[in-house]
């Protein structure tokens, strides 16, 4: 009978519940006294907000979100859009880079600079998936992520050490569990160590990052037949995916997409946004103003 099972009395059944209660109830308490004594801040400018990984009204307004129509080779936002499908961009035309399509999550601008470099120099990881939550999108516009393959830029050994981790592996990993998508951090290597390419112009950061990277001994029977997506925080010149990209070209990939958290476009495109290309990168040199 319903009646005579509830008045059942199962040993150690009440205090396992009053130890869920319990535990339930630290946990909530103990999350509010973090809030309290540290609450969320907006990623962008520092301000209190609601949750973490939020940006405030204003940081948010500011983002310019590159989901427009844009080159279908490198992915730089074109000013209309042009009937007749795929359409390249005069650059991509001349000389075509190598990898199909370069999308960006948002246009580089004074929001998405601080996010990069807090990440990067001010050691706030956590940053890492806010910027994979943001990139996940354009991530799916690549295509289906059965056959993706992830690798983020490395950097040299020498570097890895003294920064303690690499941003763009930190990204992918976030990727990879927000998407599904399979990730391999080590596919790809920095051969050797490259000079800060910040404030080079464009063949002088070409002839800079020419050679620097390199397949893992087994990269062949990992990365045959798959659609590697090369994962990085800032894509200015895009020196330093057009070099990645070379070198993936020899593991037998199927395809190579580059997608990147933010995007250096010239004035030309987006007069809101006026970057200089030639002083900017993925591998940003000095630049450690962000707490």
């Amino acid at each position: 009978m319903v009646a005579g099972d509830a008045a059942i009395d199962v040993p150690g059944a009440t205090d396992s519940n009053a130890g869920q209660a319990l535990f339930r109830f630290l946990r909530t308490a103990g999350r509010a006294a973090v809030d309290y004594a540290l609450p969320p801040r907006c990623p962008g400018c520092g301000v209190i907000v609601g949750e973490d990984r939020q940006f405030c009204l204003t940081c948010w307004s500011s983002l310019h979100f590159l989901d427009g129509s844009a080159c279908a080779r490198c992915s730089i936002p074109l000013p209309t859009a042009l009937p007749g499908g795929a359409v390249e961009c005069g650059a991509c035309m001349a000389d075509a880079p190598p990898f199909d399509g370069a999308p960006a999550a948002v246009a580089y601008g004074p929001v998405a600079r601080t996010v990069a470099l807090r990440l990067k120099y001010g050691r706030r990881t956590g940053h890492a998936r806010l910027m994979a939550q943001l990139m996940a999108r354009p991530l799916a516009a690549l295509g289906s992520s059965e056959k993706m393959l992830l690798v983020p830029v490395p950097l040299h050994r020498w570097r890895l050490w003294s920064r303690g981790f690499n941003q763009a592996a930190l990204v992918a990993e976030a990727l990879a569990r927000l998407t599904g998508a399979a990730h391999d951090p080590h596919l790809l290597i920095r051969a050797r160590a490259t000079a800060v390419l910040r404030g080079k112009g464009r063949r002088e950061r070409e002839r800079i990052v020419a050679g620097a990277f390199a397949l893992a001994p087994d990269a062949r029977a990992r990365a045959a037949g798959r659609h590697l997506v090369l994962v990085d925080d800032v894509h200015a010149s895009g020196a330093t995916l057009r070099a990645a990209a070379r070198a993936l070209r020899r593991s037998g990939a199927a395809r190579i997409s580059a997608l990147s958290w933010a995007r250096v476009v010239p004035d030309a495109l987006m007069t809101s946004n006026i970057f200089d290309f030639a002083s900017l990168d993925s591998d940003i040199g000095d630049e450690r103003t962000a707490g």
